[in-house]
């Protein structure tokens, strides 16, 4: 949470979700990020079956995004979870790249290994899939490339269940690396990945019905190669934007009902659960809609990284197993927010801060003695210190520090 926080204080973008301040809880030991309020996000407005997006929306949309990365990929940051539930809008139209949770920071000129483990499966490029861990911004820009294909398709393109399937379908598509590629790379998992016989590509035929003007973008967005996706600034400078029909303005967009990812699941769920209903009460000789009698519509991308969900999931066990009572969780307004920083406040980060390398964050757990203390799921500021002249200095540096086995644990 530290890298994250560090990061959206070096971002400052109109399609970048704004980090407006930072809260922490007296009881519950948890610190909580406050964002500006979004109505809707591209996933939940792609799987609505009453929406389909004009070439001029998608136009729109895709240049906020490649905004937004340009201008992230320009102070180092690299996203590494570019799918349509981390693309927020609002009612004026405008997008926002959102969930800098699996973001880092980067540095071409003096690279260092980072996990492979990123990127919505999806999403994921295949040299994330072949183990890579020398990668740049391509990784962002195949992940766009992706959202690129499916608002014009109206559906995932690679909705791959495995990471296998994924890279196969992949090779299908875009058709399997060189031979030149293969050597030049040394990915970890070349041997085992590598299929039998090379894969043609097929991105032109496979989406003949896209406009001409947007078929060299996904070409070169989805290029095997990440050294031939360019950058996000060459990409808002192609064809795709400069020939009618142009990018719509935001503000002349359609205001949708709030719609989001979560609606998406919650109305397959009760499409599943109805379907499964009338399959059971069906005997009067009327006949079943087959899954390939009903049209495509998006659907929910799976979670990013499985592993570190899981690890997410078995943390909010524990505090919810740990906690005393309902009124621990949810305390009153007059016990709870007892500390609350705007995003500049001198409490916390110096805005020149360079941010060091995330495994060498520690932190100071202050608590009284004999104290229980039943959670922790975040940094803590003790209330008491606060003003403290011995304090200050800790303070102004709280936000920074985690606890030292969280931290040697993460991977960049």
């Amino acid at each position: 949470m530290a890298r994250e926080i560090l990061i959206l204080r070096r971002l400052d973008h109109p399609n970048v979700v704004k980090l407006l301040g930072l809260v922490t809880s007296r009881m519950s030991c948890s610190l909580y990020l406050v964002f500006e309020y979004m109505e809707h996000d591209l996933a939940g407005l792609a799987a609505s079956p009453t929406i389909k997006f004009t070439e001029p929306q998608v136009k729109c949309y895709m240049h906020q995004l490649l905004s937004g990365l340009e201008h992230c990929h320009n102070r180092g940051v690299l996203h590494r979870d570019i799918k349509g539930s981390n693309l927020l809008l609002d009612n004026t139209g405008t997008l926002k790249i959102a969930d800098f949770g699996l973001a880092s920071f980067f540095d071409p000129n003096h690279k260092q290994p980072m996990t492979s483990r990123v990127v919505t499966l999806w999403y994921r490029p295949p040299e994330l899939l072949l183990g890579a861990t020398d990668y740049g911004v391509g990784v962002d820009l195949w992940s766009a490339g992706c959202i690129l294909a499916e608002l014009l398709a109206g559906k995932p393109i690679m909705p791959g269940r495995t990471e296998v399937e994924q890279l196969h379908k992949i090779f299908k598509l875009c058709g399997s690396p060189s031979e030149e590629y293969w050597k030049k790379s040394k990915l970890p998992h070349a041997t085992i990945f590598k299929p039998q016989q090379p894969y043609k590509r097929c991105i032109a035929e496979t989406f003949k019905d896209f406009p001409s003007s947007a078929l060299p973008l996904v070409e070169t967005l989805l290029a095997i190669d990440p050294s031939d996706r360019l950058t996000a600034t060459a990409a808002l400078n192609s064809e795709f934007f400069t020939t009618p029909p142009y990018a719509c303005e935001p503000s002349s967009l359609p205001q949708y009902p709030p719609s989001k990812e979560m609606d998406a699941k919650l109305r397959d769920e009760e499409a599943r659960r109805l379907r499964a209903a009338g399959g059971r009460a069906n005997g009067d000789g009327t006949k079943k809609s087959r899954t390939r009698d009903r049209a495509p519509r998006a659907v929910p991308a799976p979670e990013a990284n499985a592993e570190l969900q899981a690890n997410l999931d078995r943390r909010r066990l524990i505090t919810h197993a740990n906690a005393k009572s309902k009124s621990e969780k949810f305390p009153p307004p007059h016990q709870d927010g007892a500390l609350g920083y705007p995003l500049g406040s001198s409490h916390h980060m110096e805005p020149a801060y360079d941010p060091p390398d995330p495994s060498s964050f520690s932190t100071v757990f202050p608590y009284q003695k004999g104290q229980h203390v039943s959670t922790w799921s975040g940094p803590l500021v003790d209330p008491a210190a606060v003003g403290h002249p011995k304090r200050k200095k800790q303070q102004s540096s709280g936000i920074n520090r985690l606890v030292k086995d969280k931290a040697s644990s993460r991977i960049r």
